[in-house]
């Protein structure tokens, strides 16, 4: 029997046909990226001109939170970011921090240039190694680059790695990547966080609500339904028992594996000072670099009686004011009590 052959000509054509159309595809998705995410969707240091500070609709003093009306309009205003399309702007930026480490996507935008992306909600080290991977810097340049970071004014481990997308050189260097975040967060943050902010709400406080927000809610609406949650405990003095808390404690272990390890039972014990359900009050400091809307809705609680919540399969939202109210809601929606 004797067997067919392709001729080579075309079986070469084929390839070479194929390997044109995922570099053109490449290309175009390149172009969208860039023309239709980039400038609708990233930080700039000019956002919050015309707002001299944080609209702040709680009382630490008086234990009462009054709703501002205009905060919506505020992040659609200043933050340039609408309310209701907030959850898929989340999905977007981790969508773009994860293309942002592609060498191939980096050598497209730019053979200068690079482009470093911080999602909102991650923890300093994630951060670290991915600028890491990008820039291609060594452990001694990493630590160089934390300490610039952590140790300028506020000192904080923690909350000040801001979120964006920034361009910098090839070549920048630890202190020059450091220069432009604490520039985008003394902009972004820093000048609105006024004194009469500070007096309100600690900046501290208003930066460890935040990263806590930003861990456990899925939009701006999430955002300042569980903010009013936490404030409710606080000024009962309950126990927070946020699973974040105890994610952090977790992954900030040697021995663990991943940053943002899954809770079992078991690590409701575990000794932190950031396991809120064995401590009460807010843990020592931010556990996640939270985002300009995080901040907004930990000064902006939404007035709520609830005192427990819980997300659904697709990411509904449910809250209680009771724990049995709490508990009812699970078994209906997950079949089980927590």
């Amino acid at each position: 029997m004797t067997s067919i052959k392709r001729p080579v000509n075309l079986t070469r054509k084929i390839v070479i046909s194929l390997l044109l159309f995922i570099l053109f595809a490449s290309l175009a998705f390149f172009v969208w990226f860039n023309a239709f995410y980039f400038k609708s969707n990233t930080y700039t240091l000019t956002q919050v001109q015309g707002q001299d500070k944080f609209p702040v609709g709680v009382n630490t003093a008086t234990k009462l939170i009054t709703e501002n009306p205009a905060v919506d309009l505020y992040v659609e205003t200043y933050l340039s970011i609408k309310v209701a399309d907030s959850r898929k702007k989340r999905f977007q930026d981790k969508l773009l921090a994860q293309i942002a480490k592609w060498d191939f996507y980096q050598n497209l935008a730019s053979p200068v240039s690079r482009i470093l992306v911080i999602y909102s909600g991650e923890r300093k080290e994630e951060i670290i190694a991915d600028f890491a991977e990008i820039l291609k810097w060594n452990k001694a340049e990493q630590d160089l680059f934390a300490s610039y970071i952590t140790e300028a004014e506020p000192a904080l481990a923690e909350g000040k790695f801001f979120p964006g997308r920034y361009i910098v050189s090839i070549e920048a260097t630890p202190e020059n990547v450091a220069d432009v975040l604490y520039e985008n967060f003394n902009q972004e943050i820093l000048k609105q966080y006024d004194e009469s902010v500070e007096q309100q709400v600690p900046l501290i406080d208003g930066l460890t609500i935040a990263s806590l927000i930003e861990r456990e809610a899925y939009d701006f609406n999430d955002m300042r339904y569980i903010s009013g949650v936490i404030w409710n405990r606080l000024f009962i003095d309950m126990p927070l028992q946020l699973d974040a808390t105890l994610q952090y404690a977790k992954g900030s272990k040697t021995s663990e594996k991943h940053w943002w390890p899954k809770v079992i039972p078991a690590d409701k014990f575990i000794d932190s000072p950031y396991n809120t359900y064995a401590n009460i009050g807010l843990p020592p400091a931010p556990i996640s670099n939270p985002s300009t809307e995080a901040i907004v809705a930990a000064l902006n609680p939404k007035n709520t009686d609830c005192m427990y919540y819980f997300h659904g399969p697709k990411g509904q939202f449910y809250c209680s004011v009771t724990y049995e109210e709490h508990v009812n809601k699970l078994k209906e929606i997950y079949g089980r009590g927590k």
